[in-house]
């Protein structure tokens, strides 16, 4: 094959090796040209959830494409978009009435931030002071960079960004330093919100922490006036053991953003839903207060379609029980590295399980990270460790053989840290 032109996310092309060029996919597995099989530990970037190619979600997309494709969504609206608007009320946290289209999970939390300043303006109290909790990640618009870590990720884009207050990461033992952070920042009436990943921080670490934090995050922000805005690109379809991780500290936000697993991880797709005290205030005979914000893409059918065959899913089989049982099945799994001194923090919330691997120099940037995934990869895994962080985050359909080969290879890589700085 000649060189390709393709540039790749997240790739150092000067150090990695060229990629494997996958054929085709199925269940828990993605296949290589020349037939080799590589267990999907990550979900392919935490999207899929059912597993690749669920019979349903295809068969959905096929007969969507035999009536639609892209219609402008405005002034015109169709079917499939109604249906998954309504599907999608009904099993969000109370109180989020409406549902705004768009791409993905960048784009869903761009949105959520101009609803929230657009809701401030209109109601004629604006605010424009945004608040994050440490090392979160929102992904890598402009927008959505502002609002996460600073850090390697956006150095180099440091001049577009802007300000946000910060509250510091709710650790063990530091939970109510969290609390009174934001107690601080939100005292004065100004902070127009608080974005946060709800129970766990994905790309900052795999970070968790407890459901009765959240609950009094919200409580906190109602005293203020604060909305909160939780961003369940990641959490949300059962990831972190409920379909939305926000029911588990029993409350409803203001905004909520999802993508990654609304389709199960067939074609992109993202929506932010909100209170319709947030769509009142862009209600109105007054043009200037319309929301100006739309993509080409916004709520294609097909992707619809295939969201909607999701649902249908969650509905019609037992996906809470998988869940449950993967939850299950990686707290048994991981248990065997809680006191392995070569390891640390080994944690789990719902499917998801994290631990780090102990080396000289930690971090995304660590040696360790690629010569990590070059040795998952050799052994027909694909693992994406976070620099030390190690992660396991597969669909729903993974069985207990093949976690205890993926947790016997975390086994055999420990040995690489002994040649880490």
């Amino acid at each position: 094959m000649s060189r390709s032109a393709v540039w790749h996310p997240f790739t150092q092309h000067a150090t990695e090796p060229p990629p494997p060029a996958i054929a085709r996919t199925d269940g828990a597995y993605l296949e290589t040209r020349d037939g080799r099989r590589i267990l999907d530990a990550i979900s392919s970037w935490w999207v899929v959830t059912h597993g690749h190619r669920h019979p349903r979600i295809m068969e959905a997309i096929r007969i969507a494409t035999d009536t639609l494709d892209q219609v402008i969504f405005a002034g015109l609206t169709h079917e499939p978009a109604e249906q998954l608007a309504s599907a999608l009320v009904a099993m969000a946290p109370a109180g989020l009435d409406w549902v705004f289209y768009s791409d993905s999970g960048s784009t869903s939390v761009e949105v959520a931030l101009k609803m929230t300043l657009g809701y401030f303006r209109n109601i004629g109290a604006p605010r424009s002071r945004i608040v994050v909790m440490e090392h979160g990640y929102h992904g890598d618009t402009i927008g959505a960079m502002s609002v996460g870590a600073r850090g390697v990720f956006n150095a180099a884009y440091e001049p577009l960004l802007f300000e946000v207050d910060r509250i510091p990461f709710s650790a063990a033992g530091r939970e109510q330093a969290t609390l009174d952070a934001f107690e601080t920042v939100t005292r004065d009436g100004q902070a127009a919100a608080l974005i946060v990943e709800p129970l766990v921080l994905g790309a900052g670490g795999m970070l968790m922490y407890p459901a009765r934090v959240l609950g009094e995050l919200k409580r906190i922000a109602e005293r203020s006036g604060t909305l909160v805005i939780a961003d369940e690109v990641m959490t949300g379809w059962g990831r972190t053991g409920t379909p939305f991780a926000c029911e588990q500290a029993g409350i409803a936000p203001d905004i909520l953003c999802t993508s990654k697993g609304l389709t199960g991880g067939a074609i992109p797709l993202a929506a932010t839903l909100a209170t319709d005290a947030i769509f009142r205030a862009h209600y109105s005979r007054d043009r200037a207060r319309t929301f100006f914000h739309s993509s080409s893409y916004t709520a294609n059918p097909i992707a619809c379609a295939a969201a909607l065959a999701n649902i249908g899913i969650w509905k019609e089989e037992p996906v809470a029980e998988r869940v449950a049982a993967l939850s299950r099945m990686q707290a048994e799994k991981i248990a065997r590295f809680s006191e392995d001194p070569r390891f640390e923090n080994a944690r789990v919330t719902g499917t998801i399980a994290a631990l780090d691997l102990r080396v000289g120099s930690a971090g995304y940037l660590t040696e360790i990270g690629p010569r990590l995934r070059a040795f998952f990869l050799e052994r027909g895994l694909l693992v994406r460790p976070l620099g030390n962080v190690i992660y396991v985050l597969p669909p729903y359909c993974v069985t207990s053989d093949e976690l205890d080969r993926l947790y016997g290879t975390i086994d055999e890589a420990a040995a690489l840290a002994s040649g880490s700085s």
